[in-house]
C-alpha cells in the first residue's frame, strides 16, 4: 500500500483527492472518493448555502471517512456565507483556491479543521505557507478549469523545494497510476485529480458533458478567457480557464476585444446555450488528462485503480536500478 505523510495528516488510506470542481463535485462524488480511501471534496462555491449544507450531510450519511469542502475564495460575494456553513457543520478539511487563506485560518482552526490551499506559482505557495496551511496543491496548466501557465512537471518540484517540509499534492494532467507515481517521484505526497472523475456516475456533469469528456483527446482543450469575459467574471492576473474546444471558443478565442464590444449579446447567447445544455457553446471545463478517460468509471473504482497502478509503476521502476 502507498504510504505518504497524507495518510496520518488527513486520516486517509491512499494519497488521492478529488478536486472540488464547480458543477461536478457534489456530496455523492466526495462520499465515493472518501469511502474508497481517498479524500473527497465538495465544491463549496457551486451553489447556495442550502445546497452546500445538504451535500455535507449527504457525505456523512454515506461514509464515516474524512472529507472536505473546497472554495473559490477570491471573488465570489457569497463566499463568507458559504464558508460559514462549512464551519457550522464542522467540516474536517477546508480547501481554498485563488486567495490568501490567512483570513480564513482562525475559524478553521477553531473547529479543528485541516486546511489545504491550491496554488499555481511560487508566490502563491509561499503565501499559503505563511498563512499556516497543512498542505499545498501545486496545479499545473494541464488542469481543467481555471489554472495558471506553468506545467505540472516543473511546477511541482519547484514548490516542493520552496515550502518543505510542508506536504504538496500535484494537480494537472494526472488521471492514472503512472501520473501518481510520477508525482511522488517529483516529491509530492499525493495527487488532486479532477478530470479523471468528470465522467463518473457520481459526477454532477450532465450526460452530454460526460459523453464529450470520454470522447475527447488530450489536444482538444483550450486555455482561454472567452467564457469568463462573456459572463463578466474577473479572475486573478495570469489565470484563464481550460475547457473543451467548441464552436464558441473557436469563434472568440483570439478575438477578445471584438467579444467585449458585443458582450451583452454574446452573454445572452452563452446563457441560452447553458440553459439548453448545448455543448457547442457552453464551457465544459476539462483538462488534458481527458485523453486518458476512456469510459465512465465509478469514482471509488477510479481511486482504487489509480492506487493499484501507481504501486505497480513504482515496483517496475525499482527494476531500472539494476543490481
Amino acid at each position: 500500500m502507498l504510504r505518504t505523510h497524507l495518510r496520518d495528516l488527513f486520516g486517509i488510506d491512499v494519497p488521492i483527492m478529488n478536486a472540488p470542481m464547480g458543477g461536478a463535485a457534489g456530496g455523492e462524488l466526495a462520499a465515493a472518493v472518501s469511502e474508497a480511501g481517498g479524500l473527497g471534496l465538495i465544491a463549496g462555491s457551486s451553489r447556495d448555502a442550502d445546497w452546500l449544507r445538504a451535500q455535507i450531510r449527504l457525505v456523512r450519511e454515506r461514509t464515516d471517512r474524512p472529507f472536505g469542502v473546497g472554495f473559490i475564495s477570491h471573488w465570489l460575494p457569497q463566499t463568507p456565507a458559504l464558508y460559514a456553513i462549512a464551519i457550522e457543520e464542522r467540516v474536517p478539511v477546508i480547501a481554498h483556491s485563488f486567495t490568501d487563506p490567512a483570513p480564513y485560518m482562525a475559524a478553521a482552526r477553531a473547529i479543528g479543521a485541516k486546511v489545504i490551499c491550491q496554488v499555481r506559482d511560487l508566490e502563491g505557495a509561499r503565501e499559503a505557507q505563511r498563512a499556516g496551511v497543512d498542505a499545498i496543491v501545486a496545479q499545473g496548466t494541464e488542469a481543467g478549469g481555471h489554472t495558471g501557465s506553468i506545467a505540472t512537471l516543473p511546477l511541482v518540484p519547484l514548490i516542493v523545494d520552496a515550502v518543505a517540509p510542508l506536504p504538496v499534492l500535484a494537480a494537472g494532467g494526472i488521471a492514472d497510476g503512472r501520473g501518481l507515481a510520477a508525482a511522488l517521484m517529483l516529491g509530492a505526497q499525493g495527487v488532486w485529480l479532477g478530470t479523471a472523475f468528470l465522467a463518473s456516475p457520481e459526477s454532477l456533469y450532465r450526460p452530454r458533458q460526460k459523453e464529450r469528456v470520454v470522447r475527447m483527446a488530450a489536444d482538444e482543450t483550450v486555455l482561454t478567457e472567452v467564457w469568463d469575459l462573456a459572463l463578466g467574471r474577473t479572475w486573478p492576473r495570469g489565470v484563464a480557464g481550460r475547457a473543451v474546444r467548441n464552436a464558441f471558443s473557436e469563434r472568440w478565442h483570439g478575438r477578445e476585444q471584438e467579444l467585449m464590444a458585443q458582450r451583452a449579446a454574446v452573454e445572452e447567447e452563452l446563457r441560452r446555450a447553458q440553459r439548453e445544455d448545448n455543448p457547442d457553446f457552453e464551457p465544459i471545463w476539462a483538462g488534458q488528462a481527458a485523453g486518458l478517460v476512456r469510459a465512465p468509471e465509478p469514482a471509488g473504482e477510479v481511486v482504487r485503480r489509480v492506487a493499484r497502478e501507481a504501486e505497480a509503476a513504482l515496483r517496475a521502476g525499482c527494476a531500472l536500478l539494476g543490481g
